[in-house]
C-alpha cells in the first residue's frame, strides 16, 4: 500500500481535515452555481418559449370560462419599467436551477461520499436518477395544478373584482410551485438515504406513521406558495404515498443486507 492510499477499514472522512472539507465544499458549491448559470443562459435565450409556457395554464383557465372570468383577456402586465428584465432574470434562475438540477445532485453526492461505507457508495447512480425523477414528476404535478389553485384563488376575489395579473407575481407563484412540489417529492430519497447510513430505521419510520402524516400536511402547507386547499391536497396525498413506498425500500434493502450477513 502506498503512502496516498487510505486503508481499507478506515473511510476516506477519516484522512481528510476540516480544511480539506472546507474546501472540497468550496469546490462542489462553485461547480454547482457554475451549472446553475449555464442553465439560466440557456433558459433566458429561449425566453419567450418559456414564459408563454409558464403562462398556459392562466391562458387555458381564462379560455375555459366565460368572458366575465377574464375580462382584459388571458394578459400578463408589467407595472413597471424594471419589472420586465427582474422577470427575465428570475425565469432563467428558476430554470437554470433546474436545468442543472443532475449537476447539483451530483456535486451533492460526490461530497457526502467519503462519509459513506463502500458498499453505500454504489448507489450513486440510482441518487441522482431517481432525485431527479421524483423533482421532474413534482414539478409536472405542480404545472398542471396551478390553474386550479389560479381558479380557487380567484373566485374569492368576489364578481366585482377585475383579475389583472402581474407577470412577477405569476412567475413568482408558478415557480415556487414548481419547487414546492420538486422538493415535497424528494422526500423518499432522503428517507431512503437515511436509512442507508442507519439514521432510522424502517420499523421507526412505520411506527411514527401517524406522526409523519400530521408532519407532511404541516410541510405541505408550510412550503405551499398559494395556500389552497385544493394545492394542500394535491401535494399532500403524493408525499404520503411516498413516504410509505421510502419505508418499503428500506425494509427490502435491510432484509437485503441481514440474508447476505447470514450467509
Amino acid at each position: 500500500m502506498t503512502a496516498t492510499e487510505v486503508p481499507e477499514n478506515e473511510t476516506a472522512d477519516d484522512a481528510m481535515s476540516l480544511t480539506e472539507h472546507l474546501a472540497e465544499l468550496r469546490t462542489r458549491i462553485i461547480r454547482a452555481g457554475l451549472a446553475v448559470v449555464i442553465g439560466a443562459i440557456v433558459i433566458i435565450a429561449f425566453y419567450d418559449d418559456v414564459l408563454r409556457f409558464l403562462a398556459q395554464p392562466y391562458i387555458d383557465l381564462c379560455n375555459s370560462k366565460d368572458e366575465s372570468f377574464c375580462p382584459n383577456g388571458p394578459s400578463l402586465n408589467a407595472f413597471s419599467p424594471t419589472e420586465g428584465i427582474s422577470v427575465r432574470i428570475r425565469v432563467g434562475m428558476y430554470g437554470g436551477i433546474i436545468v442543472a438540477l443532475p449537476v447539483i445532485l451530483w456535486q451533492v453526492w460526490r461530497f457526502v461520499v467519503p462519509a459513506l461505507e463502500a458498499k453505500e457508495k454504489k448507489y450513486a447512480i440510482p441518487f441522482v436518477l431517481s432525485s431527479v425523477i421524483l423533482f421532474s414528476t413534482g414539478a409536472t404535478l405542480a404545472y398542471f395544478s396551478v390553474g386550479q389553485a389560479l381558479n380557487f384563488l380567484i373566485g374569492w376575489a368576489g364578481s366585482e373584482v377585475d383579475e389583472v395579473f402581474g407577470v412577477d407575481k405569476y412567475i413568482s407563484l408558478v415557480g415556487l410551485m414548481i419547487f414546492a412540489f420538486g422538493i415535497g417529492f424528494l422526500l423518499p430519497v432522503l428517507l431512503v438515504f437515511l436509512q442507508l447510513v442507519g439514521v432510522v430505521t424502517p420499523k421507526t419510520l412505520l411506527k411514527g406513521w401517524r406522526y409523519a402524516i400530521v408532519g407532511i400536511f404541516c410541510l405541505a402547507a408550510l412550503i405551499t406558495p398559494s395556500g389552497d386547499p385544493v394545492t394542500l391536497m394535491t401535494l399532500s396525498g403524493p408525499m404520503i404515498l411516498l413516504y410509505f413506498v421510502a419505508v418499503l425500500i428500506g425494509w427490502l434493502v435491510a432484509r437485503g443486507k441481514l440474508r447476505r450477513a447470514a450467509a
